[in-house]
């Protein structure tokens, strides 16, 4: 067990599998009490479960962050359990992939839902607290497709250009009051989304990307520990591009 996030309690948003998952569970290696948040309850329940039984502590709550009532109940579960929040990592995130000409208005809505306003949602639950407290960490996942633009992805890529905007306007405004606002841009990474994905295609992506591999889960959950860790307390409004070297 390390130290680099003892004494913070930090909630995670898609916690159940990939990313989230490994967000989670490094966060907890560090030392900080982890606040696990999904839809579905099976994964944040395994998530808790494995860093309790590795001598950390956790809460699981389900949570569908589209719902602000739902956020709200989260948020206050986790300060009742734990008494504080000190990080905030934004995961939770969907694809609901077409070509522009034949994405369907629900197929949009869906992404924006989750992916955009559901990262407000979180926030402005969590906010009001860190303010209060002079301290805080907002981490959000984007991607590099927010950066760059994909095919077949209107929808997600609005959104993960979205969160980074949100991102800056959140470092500008509670920059003054000990919080920082960061975002981490994943390139290709090895989750059960990308796993679905063709050997073809996913032999494409590996070809792309200078490092020869597709990135692990554990590779962003270290992105986000420097950024929610003291070693990152003048980093601010940055976006972290962690790809392999996909696009420079």
């Amino acid at each position: 067990m390390g130290t680099r996030l003892a004494g913070r309690v930090a909630l995670v948003t898609g916690a159940g599998q990939g990313i989230g998952k490994a967000i989670a569970l490094r966060f907890a290696q560090e030392g900080a009490k982890v606040v696990a948040l999904d839809v579905a309850p099976d994964g944040i329940n395994a998530v808790a479960s494995e860093i309790v039984a590795a001598g950390g502590e956790a809460l699981a709550a389900v949570c569908d962050v589209t719902q602000r009532e739902q956020v709200t109940a989260a948020v206050q579960a986790a300060l009742d359990a734990f008494g504080q929040l000190d990080i905030l990592c934004n995961n939770a995130g969907i694809t609901r992939d077409a070509r522009l000409v034949k994405m369907t208005e629900e197929q949009f809505d869906q992404v924006i839902a989750v992916n955009l306003k559901g990262v407000f949602n979180m926030t402005q639950a969590v906010a009001p607290h860190m303010v209060e407290r002079g301290y805080g960490r907002i981490i959000i996942t984007s991607s590099v497709v927010g950066l760059y633009g994909n095919f077949g992805q209107t929808n997600y890529v609005a959104t993960k250009a979205g969160v980074i905007g949100m991102t800056r306007v959140w470092a500008r405004e509670l920059g003054p009051k000990g919080i920082t606002a960061n975002a981490v841009a994943p390139g290709f990474i090895a989750t059960e989304m990308v796993k679905t994905m063709p050997q073809e295609v996913l032999d494409r992506f590996i070809g792309m990307t200078p490092a020869r591999r597709l990135g692990e889960p554990e590779d962003i959950a270290n992105a986000f520990l420097f950024l929610a860790s003291d070693e990152a307390s003048f980093v601010n409004g940055a976006v972290l591009s962690v790809d392999g070297g996909l696009v420079m």
